[in-house]
């Protein structure tokens, strides 16, 4: 049980037994430094990457718990495989939690700190599935009069990643995209972002009510993985829109591929000199999530102008700088309700 001198705080440890255990584990309420504030934590959303530090590769199916209230702990079992996959973090006690918001209910002295005070604010900063946080002043993102600790809830992950897309777009000159899983929260940003842009962007579902839903938010291209027309959709967008870039949230299996082998052949209905390379136009996956934990399959038939590689939001902004990340928060702040809207 928390008191005044400390908190709950959830954590995830994987034993070197074989066992993951997920818990609440009592904590000494911290005080903060010179540039830090204290946020008491009212809202934090659980999302994909958030799974993966919880729950990593444990066989959920099987999992038990015990105990009860605060003490309950949730207990699975891990694969030899998934042991070995994990290893880095054996009897290591991980928390848990990228983002969430709340109020600063104490402050470090610095000017900046001191402004927070009392202030309803989000956060990124990790372990944030506790009834409180210490972190750096400047990471944190002070939400609008009239916004909620649920509001901001999901300012940064999901928001930013959006964002960043079509930072990366511009960065590596593409003119539009292709986006996976594009009904996920996540896809419904990126959709509106575009919308406002004036930036083509061609979204992939695999259910009928997914590609309505997207249609009446006024997306023009949504193919469905799930139909048999679904290659010949997907080059029909590719060719109207000229999309030579893709995020790719699934990560396994063929997808990545498939994406790929349709820009080829949206490619090679525009006429050319030929080549027995494939087309000259760079074509890039970046897959920046994992909901398919399968291997990821490249079956090559889209020439040699092709990349597929890793993305992470964590990474870009280090790459683009404070002053971009600085305008993409900005907009999100300001945005909060409307574009970067979360529905849970």
């Amino acid at each position: 049980m928390s008191s005044d001198s400390t908190y709950l705080q959830m954590f995830s440890t994987l034993t070197a037994e074989g066992e993951l255990r997920l818990e609440l584990k009592e904590q000494p309420m911290p005080i903060p430094g010179e540039n830090e504030v204290l946020i008491r934590i009212e809202a934090t959303p659980i999302n994909p990457s958030d799974h993966g530090v919880m729950f990593g590769w444990a066989s959920m199916a099987s999992a038990s718990s015990s105990g009860s209230g605060a003490g309950t702990v949730l207990s699975a079992p891990v694969s030899e495989q998934g042991m070995a996959v994990m290893k880095a973090r054996i009897g290591q006690s991980l928390a848990v939690g990228n983002e969430g918001a709340g109020t600063v209910v104490a402050t470090g002295t610095s000017e900046l700190a001191k402004s927070l005070d009392g202030k309803v604010v989000a956060a990124m900063g990790g372990g944030m599935y506790g009834q409180y946080r210490c972190v750096d002043a400047s990471v944190c993102l002070p939400l609008l009069e009239g916004h909620t600790a649920k509001d901001g809830a999901s300012s940064f992950v999901n928001p930013l990643t959006a964002l960043c897309m079509i930072e990366t777009m511009n960065l590596e000159g593409h003119t539009a995209l292709v986006h996976t899983a594009a009904a996920s929260n996540l896809g419904q940003m990126l959709n509106r972002i575009c919308l406002d842009g004036g930036v083509d962007l061609v979204n992939i579902v695999r259910k009928d009510e997914q590609e309505t839903l997207l249609r009446e938010m006024g997306a023009k291209y949504v193919v469905n993985s799930s139909k048999d027309s679904f290659m010949a959709d997907l080059t029909d967008a590719i060719h109207a829109t000229g999309a030579t870039l893709a995020f790719d949230a699934t990560g396994g299996g063929t997808l990545a591929s498939t994406i790929l082998s349709a820009m080829e052949a949206a490619a090679a209905r525009t006429p050319g000199a030929y080549s027995i390379y494939g087309s000259v136009k760079h074509k890039q996956v970046y897959l920046y999530g994992g909901l398919d934990t399968s291997p990821t399959t490249l079956n090559r038939g889209y020439g040699m102008a092709w990349g597929v590689g890793g993305w992470l939001l964590p990474n870009f902004l280090a790459r683009v700088g404070q002053e971009v990340a600085t305008r993409l928060r900005t907009r999100v702040a300001t945005e909060m309700k409307t574009t970067f809207a979360s529905h849970y």
